[in-house]
Parts: C-alpha cells; structure tokens; sequence
C-alpha cells in the first residue's frame, strides 16, 4: 500500500509528472520506505550521496550547520516534495546538506543508479530535470542579492507576506526564531526587536511560531517592490 501511495505521489511532482508508468516504475525499482521521528536524520551533510527521498506524509527539513553548531535551515519540504535529487548528479557523490525529519514522517528512498538509468533512457527526463535545476539556481541567485540589497526589516515583511498568502492572516512559522533570523541574514535580537516593534504598532499579534497579520498593506510598504518580472 505503501509503495502505491509513493507512485501516486511521483508521479503528481513536477518533476516526473505526465511521464509513462515504465518511467516511474524504473524510478521506483529497489526503492524502499522508511519511518521517522522527530529529529531523526534521514541523510548527513558529507555523507555518499546514494539515495534521494520523497516525502510521503509529515515534514523534512533540509539544513546545514555551522562551525558554532548553529543550524540554518534551507527548506522545509511536505508531503510529495522531494529532496537531494541535484545531489545524485554532483561529481564528488556525497550530500551537500543534512535532512532531518520535523516531526514523524513516511519517506521514500529512491535509488541514484535508477534515476541515471532513467535519464539515459528518456532524454525528455533529462531535460526537465535540467530546467528545474536551472531554476534553483536562477532562485538562490535572487536571493542572494535580495540578502545583500535589502534591509532585515523588508526580508521579514517579504517572508511573513509569503507565509500569509495572497488572502490569509494567520501564519504558523515552518522553523524557530533563532533559525529564521539566519535565515533572512540577520541576528536574532534584530528580529526580535522587528516583532516587537510591530506589535507595537498594530501591525502583527502572536509569539514564537504563531502570528496573525493586523496590517498585512503595513508590511507591503515595508516589503517594497520586491518582485521580479522573470
């Protein structure tokens, strides 16, 4: 049953989607899926990078620590996202970044040597795969520069506005404020003054995780004109 919910899930990520039922069969061959708790380490930054994963129920985060032992969180992936496929094509084989499960998840690890075979077989597999590689790399691009270029103030607004959505108030943070403010590039006690600060003024209530937009066009002013038209 298991295994069938991992092909549903395949074969809906942008990825493999609208591809033939051989494709995701090839993918999925000696594939195998994995219980996790909170905190368990699904793969180790510099660890051989032999598997990637699909998340089939909970949530992974994918991280990285620093030489002080703080952790900066990269991403947070829910059910039917995937994680480390870039990694199964890098020269040195092992996993740039660590993958921890939030809380308790069902993942499926799927094979290096099957998704090569399968670009191989299906160049129409390789190309899709190239353009999404090409966009993450066009994305970290853009945020690099938005790091550099902006204020702390507008990358919180930014975050906060996107977590929100187009229509929504209420916002649960996927990660803790001590991981956020690495994040968004800036020190913990800036982002606790932001929050302060805002409340403040009316324009956001709550703590820690949990907050709720009062004055989401407040925080569109901060946030600017932050959107690029490609």
């Amino acid at each position: 049953m298991a295994q069938v919910h991992a092909r549903q899930l395949l074969g809906a990520y942008a990825l493999f989607k609208d591809f033939e039922p051989a494709v995701l069969d090839a993918l999925l061959q000696l594939s195998r899926v994995v219980r996790a708790s909170a905190g368990d380490i699904l793969f180790r930054e510099g660890a051989p990078a032999s598997s990637y994963l699909l998340v089939m129920q909970g949530k992974v985060e994918i991280l990285r620590f620093g030489a002080n032992g703080d952790e900066k969180i990269f991403g947070l992936l829910g059910e039917g996202q995937v994680a480390a496929d870039a990694a199964m094509f890098m020269p040195h084989g092992r996993y740039p970044m660590t993958a921890r499960a939030q809380g308790s998840a069902q993942i499926c690890l799927l094979g290096r040597q099957q998704l090569h075979e399968c670009c191989r077989r299906y160049p129409d597999l390789a190309l899709r795969l190239l353009a999404q590689l090409s966009q993450r790399v066009y994305q970290r691009v853009n945020e690099v520069d938005w790091v550099i270029s902006s204020s702390a103030a507008q990358r919180l607004a930014v975050y906060m506005l996107n977590l929100a959505g187009p229509v929504g108030r209420e916002i649960n943070m996927p990660v803790n404020q001590r991981q956020l403010a690495a994040r968004l590039g800036m020190r913990p006690e800036t982002l606790n003054r932001l929050f302060s600060k805002w409340q403040e003024d009316g324009w956001i209530s709550g703590r820690q995780r949990d907050w709720t937009l009062l004055d989401a066009e407040a925080l569109q002013q901060v946030a600017g004109d932050s959107r690029r038209l490609f």
